[in-house]
């Protein structure tokens, strides 16, 4: 088995897979989010490291995973720019490190734009980020849900 990690720009035939994923995900959080507009974000998204831009894990071809670098992450937390966003992996494929490595992967491609801080939001995986080194930022509320915003200082990946 090979794990790579591409650009979703090149590698558009998992885009509907992810987008189906994500809106799942976090509909709930998001007004308005459904597949044809995640899909239409996503040709936003058309190469290479500047934001936005969407990194996807993939094995032998099967889309395992994304992580994603925006502007704006939501319309009702526009005080913090730039994020790390859409971290997600498929529920199999959960425990292996993909998650750790796909931050791992966003923090470099930020440090690399020259991005001094990053953000996120989360409600409910505060535990994982903070063993990642972020730190809690802010609490906000997205319809009527608690999430907490992160912040790290971006750093280069172990091995470059």
């Amino acid at each position: 088995m090979s794990l790579r990690y591409a650009w979703l720009s090149d590698v558009p035939e998992h885009a509907q897979q992810l987008s189906d994923w994500h809106v799942a995900e976090w509909s709930p959080l998001i007004p308005g989010f459904n597949v044809p507009a995640m899909l239409q974000e996503f040709a936003t998204h058309d190469g290479g490291l500047k934001i936005p831009t969407t990194l996807v894990a993939l094995e032998d071809g099967s889309l395992l995973g994304s992580i994603s670098l925006l502007e704006n992450d939501h319309d009702d937390i526009r005080a913090y720019s730039p994020w790390l966003a859409s971290l997600y992996v498929r529920e199999d494929q959960r425990g292996r490190g993909l998650g750790i490595a796909l931050v791992r992967r966003c923090e470099d491609m930020a440090r690399r734009l020259g991005i001094g801080r990053l953000y996120l939001y989360t409600a409910g995986q505060e535990r994982f980020y903070r063993k990642l080194g972020w730190e809690e930022v802010a609490t906000v509320s997205l319809r009527g849900l608690c999430a907490t915003v992160m912040a790290i200082v971006p750093r280069p990946l172990p091995d470059a």
